[in-house]
């Protein structure tokens, strides 16, 4: 039984996200053909708490849209019967920002930011062109076929 741990620090608490991102996650451990349970953390954020992340992890002192976490490295061969990806960082600000300049709903970035973390949490990386190719094709795919009715949140209305 895959399990999947949600937590808005926003003080939203917006439900509806949080049943996009696990109708999202099944979607996702179901095209990815992952055959273990998954165990997935998704945080949501705000700009000042995902910048301090991004500083202490990273070195880069300024927000960032979504930062992923693997806790462990998945192999093929283990016995463990699930798979611990990580966890999701989601800056909900950032994304409320980008869906505005693409013009397209909150949930929709959320649902992209989600997808392109699990991507990394799943060995993807866009550092080469060729991988980065790869990656985004991938992810755009797998958001252009995720068949949600996505509403038209506002981060001002969550």
């Amino acid at each position: 039984m895959n399990q999947y741990y949600f937590e808005d620090k926003t003080n939203k608490n917006n439900l509806e996200l949080e049943k996009m991102t696990n109708s999202l996650l099944s979607y996702l451990i179901e095209q990815m053909k992952i055959e273990k349970d998954v165990i997935l953390s998704c945080t949501i954020c705000d700009d000042t708490s995902i910048q301090k992340i991004n500083c202490q992890y990273r070195n880069i002192d300024k927000p960032t849209d979504v930062i992923s976490f693997a806790y462990n490295d998945y192999n093929e061969g283990d016995d463990e019967p699930f798979i611990d990806l990580g966890e999701i960082v989601i800056s909900l600000d950032t994304a409320n920002k980008q869906a505005i300049y693409y013009n397209h709903p909150l949930e929709r970035e959320i649902a992209f930011l989600f997808i392109h973390g699990f991507l990394h949490l799943n060995g993807y990386d866009h550092i080469q062109k060729d991988e980065a190719d790869i990656m985004f094709n991938l992810q755009n795919e797998l958001l252009n076929n995720f068949n949600y009715e996505y509403k038209e949140l506002n981060v001002n209305e969550i």
